[in-house]
Parts: structure tokens; C-alpha cells; sequence
């Protein structure tokens, strides 16, 4: 069991380390395009939205099948921990991308409009305005991603990917060993609670009163 929670909270970690990096620019630029007045800018920021937005219709069983010669390319396997890590990315990423594109969007327009009057430049108000005005928000949407990661994680047991949902599949119902099934819930629920605990911590931290 202490083995399987180990696997769950590895994939969690990673998986949600690498959602962050792709994920955080990815909803700055969605952001940034979407507000352009260039044609050019305008059609890229239409065909990456319809990216995010495809990848995000996806139910995440069908994506970590349909990416097992992807993450074996990537990682040298498809199952584990290791195997469950790119699937796990391409999944969270344009979900938290557009989570990162609506915090952001919530700035007060004033405060933007006064760094511009300023002579700030994008790079300079993106990272002195935008992500510190968001920062509550962008904590929130992390708290988000993170928890259903966790939820990701114990579907990828169903094709092998370890951790607590591979234990309670394994186990729990092919095995018929309901006390092994009704222990890893409870595993799965407690992290999802301290997870959630952590984040609404943070974000009451950083909300200005």
C-alpha cells in the first residue's frame, strides 16, 4: 500500500511539475493572442485554441492509450510511473492552460492601462503585473489541476500505470479483495483533501483584502 501511495504521489508530483511549465505560458500566450489585432496572431491564437480545446475533449483513458507509442518513444515505456508521465502532461497541460488564460483575464484592466502608460513593456507587464495580480487565481487553478491529476492517476490503472489505482484495480476488483479497494479510496480521498487544504491555504495567503 505505502509502495502504491509512493507511485501516486511521484506521478503527481512530476506529472504536475511539467503541467505547470508547459501549461503557465502556454495560457499566457492564449491570453496575450487572444487580445491581439493582428489577422496573423488572431488565426494562430484560433488553431491553438482549437488544440487546447481538442486535447482537453479527450476522455483520459482513450488519450493514455491512444499516446502509448508516444510515451514509449519519450520515456522507453508506456506503464509505471515512468509510462504515465507524458500522458498524464498532455492531458493536465491545456487544461490548466485555459485555467491560467481565465485567471488572467481577471486583472483589473486599470492596472494593465497604468503599466502600459508607463512605457512597460509585454514581457514586463506579463511578469510585474499580470502574474502577480493573478497569483491567487493561478494558485486556485493549480490546486485544480493537481487534484485531478489525481483523479488521472487512478485511471491509469486500468492499463497498467501503478500507483493507487492500479492497486485497487489489481486488487480490489479483479481479485475481489474489497478491503484492499475501500483503503486505497481512502488513501486517494486523503491526499485529494490535503491537496486541497494546501492550495486553499495559499490562496488565502496571497488574496489581498
Amino acid at each position: 500500500m505505502m509502495d502504491a501511495t509512493v507511485a501516486t504521489i511521484k506521478m503527481i508530483f512530476f506529472s504536475g511539475l511539467f503541467t505547470i511549465i508547459l501549461g503557465l505560458p502556454l495560457g499566457i500566450l492564449l491570453y496575450l493572442w487572444g487580445k491581439s489585432n493582428s489577422i496573423v496572431i488572431r488565426v494562430t491564437y484560433s488553431v491553438l485554441s482549437l488544440l487546447v480545446n481538442i486535447l482537453r475533449s479527450i476522455p483520459f483513458i482513450i488519450l493514455m492509450v491512444a499516446l502509448i507509442p508516444f510515451s514509449k518513444a519519450v520515456v522507453g515505456t508506456s506503464i509505471g510511473v515512468l509510462g504515465t508521465i507524458p500522458p498524464l502532461v498532455i492531458g493536465a497541460a491545456p487544461f490548466f492552460a485555459r485555467l491560467v488564460e481565465t485567471s488572467l483575464r481577471e486583472v483589473d484592466r486599470g492596472v494593465i492601462e497604468a503599466a502600459q502608460g508607463m512605457g512597460a513593456s509585454t514581457n514586463q507587464i506579463v511578469m510585474r503585473v499580470l502574474l502577480p495580480e493573478a497569483r491567487p487565481g493561478l494558485l486556485a487553478g493549480v490546486t485544480i489541476t493537481l487534484v485531478t491529476l489525481v483523479s488521472y492517476t487512478a485511471m491509469a490503472g486500468m492499463v497498467g500505470g501503478g500507483g493507487l489505482g492500479d492497486l485497487a484495480i489489481r486488487y480490489g476488483y479483479h481479485r475481489y479483495e474489497t478491503e484492499i479497494m475501500i483503503v486505497s479510496i481512502i488513501f486517494i480521498v486523503v491526499l485529494v483533501q490535503l491537496l486541497q487544504m494546501a492550495g486553499d491555504r495559499l490562496v488565502k495567503h496571497y488574496t489581498r483584502k
